[in-house]
């Protein structure tokens, strides 16, 4: 079933905006009667018909609402890095959609190989892999910021981070992350500078591994969000 974006979900009929008009009609060529999915990106899902497919304005009728759509008992943000290669970080963004994420806070660490993000971009795919998972909870993209502002603006007891210390025996696997909120922090390729540990250290965020292996900062943070996600089957 092809699922579309409707920014407000009403019973009855709908107007897909330009965008989702122009993929159903020209890129999908929907036809009148199809069977479609809708979300509106604060946790709706709806199913219903094409009523009159048109590549700028296509009508739509819905004919049943779900509130609260796979609703999570939890909440996960993942702070972190973003990757040189961009493609590299929407990998990350579009995969964690897909699992089940709630925000998600670019880093600009010391050690940060990427300063520029354009987040009209990452969103337009996150709201593909929204529709590509049908998770009807669109998630909270922040803007770029230092590791320094990030830290000490944070809030909460079930804070992480995630970094390389071998001497750390603390998995993340083995904390509290049933039914919480939980924030994980991820570093650049050459991990945290030996400053923002101390950082955060004295925030009290508490430091964790995520297994034997080195990472790539995209995997670790998918390895991140799968294992908060596991956690709450």
């Amino acid at each position: 079933m092809q699922v579309f974006y409707i920014s407000r979900i009403e019973p009855g009929l709908n107007v897909l905006n330009a965008e989702e008009s122009h993929h159903c009609a020209r890129v999908l060529k929907m036809h009148k009667g199809e069977k479609a999915g809708f979300l509106d990106g604060k946790g709706t899902f709806a199913t219903g018909n094409i009523a009159e497919p048109h590549q700028k304005h296509s009508m739509v009728e819905i004919l049943e609402i779900h509130k609260d759509h796979r609703k999570r008992p939890y909440s996960l943000h993942i702070a972190i890095a973003p990757t040189r290669n961009i493609d590299r970080f929407e990998w990350f963004i579009e995969k964690c959609v897909e699992i089940g994420i709630d925000e998600i806070s670019p880093l600009l660490c010391e050690r940060s190989e990427r300063r520029i993000l354009k987040n009209q971009r990452l969103n337009k795919r996150i709201l593909s892999a929204m529709k590509q998972s049908m998770n009807a909870l669109w998630p909270k993209l922040n803007e770029l910021m230092t590791f320094d502002d990030f830290v000490t603006g944070i809030t909460g007891t079930n804070n992480f981070i995630a970094h390389l210390d071998e001497s750390n025996p603390s998995l993340l696997k083995d904390q509290e992350l049933y039914h919480t909120s939980t924030l994980i922090m991820v570093g650049p390729e050459g991990d945290f500078s030996p400053r923002e540990l101390k950082l955060a250290k004295e925030k009290n965020i508490t430091a964790v591994s995520l297994g034997p292996n080195r990472l790539r900062t995209e995997t670790a943070g998918i390895v991140c969000c799968h294992t908060v996600s596991i956690v709450n089957l």
